[in-house]
């Protein structure tokens, strides 16, 4: 099971990239979590900005697919893409988020 981070422009974005990846069964479940500020170095220079977090559950088979959809739909030139392996979960969470994602 991974848990992937995903930065959004607005919550417009988030929720859109959000439904597609649960429906198309690449996520059991995103939280979408507003008013995050980011400071980031981009093209040379420290920016801020008000973004929207995604924060995704899947599996590590899933990943690969779940990353090249999230960068077609993403606004973002290079969206942040961040899967962080979960080392211990709830089995029955766990079996859910298998189950909810499919072999693909």
């Amino acid at each position: 099971m991974l848990v992937c981070l995903v930065t959004a422009p607005d919550a417009e974005a988030a929720w859109r990239i959000a439904r597609t990846l649960v429906e198309e069964r690449l996520a059991a479940c995103v939280n979408v979590v507003g008013g995050v500020r980011s400071v980031y170095r981009w093209e040379g220079a420290v920016e801020e900005a008000q973004e929207v977090l995604l924060v995704v559950k899947t599996t590590r088979e899933r990943f690969d697919a779940l990353r090249g959809r999230i960068t077609s739909l993403h606004p973002y030139q290079v969206p942040e893409v961040v899967a962080l392996p979960v080392e211990d979960a709830l089995a029955t969470y766990r079996a859910w988020v298998e189950s909810s994602v499919g072999s693909g």
